[in-house]
């Protein structure tokens, strides 16, 4: 899950070599943490979150097949 993640927000960055990603499973959720440049937070988070809402759409659906649940947090 990580992968798609970082490949999502390599295809939105100026700095696509910053992008870090970690998985972390516990119970039954899966955590993404995604960092990036602080130039590129915005372009991440988008207006109004929409584009991180987006992004864990997209994570949530993928889980689901696992009958697992995500979250996906943006660190600084």
């Amino acid at each position: 899950m990580k992968e798609l993640v970082a490949y999502i927000a390599k295809s939105l960055v100026d700095h696509p070599d910053d992008v870090k990603t970690v998985q972390a499973e516990e119970d039954d959720s899966i955590v993404v943490e995604l960092t990036v440049a602080q130039d590129d937070l915005g372009k991440v988070i988008g207006k109004q979150g929409r584009t991180a809402r987006a992004i864990r759409s997209l994570l949530a659906a993928a889980v689901g097949r696992e009958n697992k649940r995500s979250r996906l947090e943006i660190l600084e």
